[in-house]
């Protein structure tokens, strides 16, 4: 007999609220049918030339990460946005991905079959460039001198070939960070060549960037 779960799609939930908001996020999100999730330390950018002036541009975020079949997720993040009033201006965002397969996790594995959800034609992209600890600002300029109204950036560490140094006979890993922009998707292609071409991220070793369709939003505006 066919297990019915094999065939549910499953998402990637993304939420991006204040400090201090992941873990009511979470716990309001179990109460809705999650399982679980992670909670990252990051920090959000606003673009205003007097908080720049006072170096108070920088606001501390954290980034709740969860998994749930397509239904739960999408039912948790209107529940979510209703509850934490994402539907106001500066209360936070959520948005979610599609995933092709979950693994370590009690629910099944997927196979979503190129589907992209419910929506067919997305409205919104994520784009997550990587780079080396120091350069998110750049990121971020380069970014919003292409449309975007900026950025997440989460901090990181990575090791490859073109990254690894060596002191003492021992390898060191550089700290990364990671940008992560929601772009409407007319703008997407215009905003990571902008990037590309400031962070010359075709050399080796200079990062990384790639891009997801978004299947929900909320809080973007």
């Amino acid at each position: 007999m066919t297990n019915d779960s094999a065939c549910k799609e499953y998402e990637l939930i993304y939420v991006i609220v204040n400090a201090g908001l992941g873990s009511k996020v979470l716990k309001f999100a179990k109460g809705c049918g999650i399982t679980g999730g992670t909670v990252m330390i990051a920090k959000g950018t606003i673009k205003n030339p007097l908080l720049e002036l006072l170096e108070l541009n920088k606001i501390r975020k954290e980034i709740v990460l969860m998994a749930a079949d397509q239904s739960t997720a999408f039912a948790t993040m209107e529940s979510l946005n209703k509850k934490f009033c994402f539907y106001k201006k500066n209360h936070g965002i959520t948005f979610s991905i599609p995933l092709s397969g979950i693994l370590g996790s009690e629910m099944l594995p997927c196979k979503n079959n190129g589907k992209k959800g419910e929506e067919t034609n997305p409205m919104y992209q994520s784009i997550m460039v990587i780079v080396d600890r120091g350069n998110a600002e750049s990121v971020i300029e380069a970014a919003v001198e292409a449309g975007s109204k900026g950025g997440t950036v989460i901090g990181a560490r990575g090791s490859g070939i073109h990254e690894t140094s060596k002191l003492f006979a021992m390898d060191i890993e550089p700290e990364k960070e990671i940008v992560l922009i929601i772009s409407e998707k007319e703008s997407t292609e215009k905003i990571t060549s902008s990037i590309r071409k400031h962070m010359e991220i075709d050399k080796p070793g200079k990062g990384i960037i790639f891009v997801q369709d978004v299947s929900q939003t909320y809080g973007l505006y």
